[in-house]
């Protein structure tokens, strides 16, 4: 268990630093090339996973996926550089719509090729897989296709303007409140609803399949209401369900529904959010984006930090509630900085 909490460690090392650094000393290339710099490095990483024989290079190949997680950035500056502006929500749900159907698809068939053939199957597979996406950029993305880089020019200025900390801040906190949950979920499902290994999978098959619907949902109100307002119902309702889900205890339905409902509003605040940093600077918008992934992987690990502190005090089934004045200091930042622009 600590080394596969190292392993996590390290590639969210490489995902919220070396990533970022990696995006801008690669801004002046290209688009084509640096995804598949991030395609090649987290193919790598995968395979020196697989073949890792000790826990050294296992961190090493887990430090150079983190690495890949460019690719995020990339394809998404790529996105809001190709459509109108009234198009890019929907464009930055398509490109998020992966980490999502990865919890419907990818989590659920790693878990089985694990459990029946070993653990470095579904590395295998992960890393065959990233190579053939490779492949087909390779062959479909045109060699001189250009949008917006990444640099260090401006960046200084746009990071003291208060509605950049504030996108970034409320991206943090609310990822934060989820990983408060979520890195515990197995144990929480089950004190809150009896569940059995079945219906464990079941449900998170169910989650995984409401953050797909969030993540097309907050692209959509993204293009049709605007990001701030999507954000705003978005994050009150999710503040909402947090402070529910623990009075569904005993009761599985009902505890099913606010999961769900929390998979929805959490999978859909990642469009309006990334829209708001697209909205403060075009030019500079991937690696605006790539420290909000940095925002991302910090909060999880800031969320994980505060339940397993708390755990003792609250509980397994009462551990949402930890992750509720998170949520609720991000809805109060995005309030403020929305307010201040005004």
């Amino acid at each position: 268990m600590a080394a596969a909490g190292q392993a996590t460690t390290a590639y969210a090392v490489g995902t919220a630093v070396i990533a970022p650094l990696l995006l801008i000393a690669t801004g002046a290339w290209p688009r084509r090339r640096a995804l598949l710099l991030a395609l090649s490095l987290f193919t790598l990483g995968n395979a020196l996973s697989a073949l890792a024989p000790n826990l050294g290079l296992l961190l090493l190949a887990r430090l150079l996926m983190g690495s890949g997680a460019l690719f995020t950035a990339v394809a998404a500056g790529l996105a809001v550089a190709l459509v109108a502006p009234a198009q890019r929500g929907k464009a930055l749900s398509l490109v998020f719509l992966g980490m999502s159907l990865s919890y419907v698809v990818g989590v659920p068939l790693g878990a089985w090729l694990g459990l029946n053939f070993g653990w470095r199957v579904p590395v295998w597979a992960a890393a065959a897989t990233t190579a053939l996406c490779a492949l087909a950029v390779a062959a479909w993305v045109p060699r001189e296709l250009r949008a917006p880089g990444a640099s260090f020019d401006g960046l200084g200025t746009l990071l003291r303007q208060g509605r950049v900390l504030a996108v970034l801040g409320t991206t943090l906190l609310y990822f934060g409140a989820i990983f408060s949950v979520f890195s515990y979920i197995g144990p929480v499902l089950r004190a809150l609803g009896g569940v059995s290994d079945a219906t464990l999978s079941l449900t998170l098959m169910f989650f995984g399949c409401a953050g797909v619907a969030g993540t097309l949902l907050g692209g959509w109100a993204t293009d049709r209401f605007g990001a701030v307002p999507s954000l705003r119902w978005l994050l009150s309702l999710f503040v909402l369900t947090m402070a529910l889900v623990p009075l569904t205890q005993g009761h599985y339905l009902p505890m099913l529904g606010a999961f769900v409902c929390w998979g929805i509003c959490g999978f859909g605040m990642m469009a309006p959010q990334q829209s708001r940093l697209v909205a403060v600077d075009l030019q500079r918008s991937p690696v605006l984006l790539s420290l909000n992934s940095s925002m991302m992987y910090f909060g999880m690990a800031l969320g994980a930090a505060v339940g397993g502190a708390l755990l003792p005090w609250a509980g397994f089934e009462r551990l949402p509630w930890v992750g509720v004045p998170l949520a609720a200091a991000g809805l109060l930042l995005m309030g403020l900085s929305a307010r201040g622009r005004h």
